[in-house]
């Protein structure tokens, strides 16, 4: 069957809607002679702003609108910030490609610090991210965080406003709309572990679609992808969502893929960190070997006490 015509839900953020153009640009360089529209729909994640994520909901409330575009054939396929993707996707879908990774740090926003070292104690920190929050709070004890919900133009709008004296964002968010000018420090990967998949995008489409995932497949990017599913793993085998403060990161070294993670209670007091290696082909089992490395340091009793 040939394809042509493709539509891309995405939500109405700026970023998203970059994210979604940037899909179709790849698409239109490899099949010029398909025609691609873009739709966009708010998800109750824009809609909720009011609250913390992971009080309403969790992740899955950016997607669940665009999944729904996939089951009544409004859309063909939908574009995701990794991060945002629940672990477990529902047997109607399939994540059919993971793009090469953006910068996978932290990045430190500020119109009046350098740095988090710079801050005195006192200082607000806007983040909605209890994984950041448990970080910045057992290496600064001394600093308040400040829940900071919305895009990410209303995020700098509010530091701008002056409500927060810095503000931790993903660098990959302010690199893709051009606002890397904006970031006065990146967070080491050591200092701050990432969110699981930060800094990647997954098309979804739904399962059984083998024309469509023959155009797309050749997105995937084969490194970030190992990288991004043993991120995963590790997220799984912790039962991880956004009301869980934990992080992972894996990195290639020739065949060798690298990952490191972290479980830590949200006032950072309880932290456990880990680190596993193996071969980049058993990426499952490698992100698997850390999730239990995690457990046996205590990650379940942290948790459970969430």
């Amino acid at each position: 069957m040939t394809i042509k015509n493709i539509t891309i839900a995405s939500r109405e953020s700026p970023l998203a809607m970059w994210q979604a153009e940037h899909i179709k640009s790849r698409i239109i360089k490899l099949y010029p002679d398909i025609n691609i529209n873009i739709k966009s729909f708010k998800t109750q994640g824009d809609i909720l702003l009011n609250q913390s994520l992971a009080t309403i909901g969790g992740k899955g409330l950016f997607i669940k609108e665009l999944e729904e575009a996939l089951l009544e054939k409004k859309a063909d396929l939908a574009v995701h910030s990794m991060k945002d993707l629940p672990m477990d996707i529902p047997d109607d879908f399939q994540l059919i490609a993971i793009t090469k990774r953006e910068d996978p740090r932290d990045a430190f926003v500020s119109n009046n610090f350098n740095s988090l070292d710079d801050m005195p104690k006192g200082s607000v920190i806007g983040t909605s991210s209890l994984r950041r929050q448990s970080q910045i709070k057992a290496k600064y004890p001394g600093l308040i965080i400040e829940p900071l919900r919305g895009n990410l133009q209303t995020r700098l709008n509010k530091l701008d406003k002056k409500q927060y004296g810095a503000i931790i964002l993903a660098a990959a968010g302010l690199i893709r709309l051009g606002l890397k000018n904006r970031i006065k420090k990146y967070l080491e990967t050591t200092i701050s572990i990432p969110s699981v998949g930060q800094g990647a995008l997954g098309i979804e489409v739904l399962a059984g679609n083998e024309a469509l995932n023959k155009i797309l497949n050749i997105l995937n990017d084969d490194e970030t992808s190992r990288c991004i599913l043993a991120e995963r793993a590790v997220s799984r085998s912790l039962s991880g969502s956004c009301s869980v403060p934990l992080g992972a990161y894996a990195s290639i070294s020739g065949n060798e893929l690298i990952i490191r993670g972290f479980v830590a209670s949200p006032d950072g007091s309880q932290i456990i960190h880990a680190e596993a290696k193996g071969n980049k082909s058993d990426f499952y089992k490698v992100g698997k070997i850390l999730g239990q490395l995690l457990i046996d340091k205590g990650a379940k009793e942290i948790l459970s006490s969430l």
